[in-house]
């Protein structure tokens, strides 16, 4: 853990980033953002999933990709500068609903059986990674699936890394607990990890 920066990053860190460039990440062209997305969609088991739910959609690149294999699709971000854009890419698919929503002070209701988690959890505190991995995992059906997918070098702005996201949720895989680790790849500068709703 960051001890420089024990707090959750605040959405106005976000607008801020927004504001400076449109697509601060390079989500629309970089090679490595398009290889991992492959991969991303590539790891998931199913064909289909008839409730989603996607953290930190930002430009909403991966939640358009996403979208074809999903009835309902709900994609969330602190970001409205982000989400405008988001909007613009979404708009003819009808399945995706974007949302400003500030996880986990903020959370929906109903439960999915898929949740992709995909470069955020480094955002929060350690405090809010243990409240957002209990809504998570109360929010998933029986069964259901729960993608992690994270930068793993650390970066001195965020609280934690990608490992301590991935290494907090794998905890939570031994025999008594909730979820199930079905699999995971590591790649030079991020990791993958599926884990199942017991």
């Amino acid at each position: 853990m960051n001890q420089n920066q024990p707090n959750t990053l605040p959405p106005a860190y976000f607008d801020h980033v927004y504001e400076a460039n449109r697509d601060p990440w390079n989500f629309e062209t970089s090679p490595y953002e398009r290889e991992k997305y492959a991969a991303t969609l590539a790891a998931l088991p199913r064909p289909h999933y008839a409730e989603a739910f996607e953290l930190g959609c930002s430009l909403g690149v991966l939640t358009a990709q996403l979208a074809g294999r999903c009835g309902h699709l709900l994609a969330v971000d602190v970001s409205e500068a982000a989400l405008a854009q988001a909007r613009a890419r979404c708009a003819a698919l009808p399945q995706v609903e974007l949302r400003r929503m500030n996880v986990p002070a903020e959370f929906p209701t109903q439960q999915f059986d898929l949740i992709l988690v995909s470069e955020v959890g480094y955002y929060w505190s350690a405090a809010d990674l243990t409240r957002s991995a209990d809504l998570l995992i109360g929010a998933l059906q029986p069964g259901a699936h729960l993608l992690l997918v994270h930068w793993t070098p650390p970066v001195h702005d965020y609280p934690l890394t990608g490992d301590d996201v991935h290494e907090f949720f794998l905890a939570k895989t031994t025999e008594a607990g909730p979820l199930r680790h079905l699999g995971g790849q590591r790649h030079e500068t991020y990791r993958l990890d599926l884990l199942e709703k017991r």
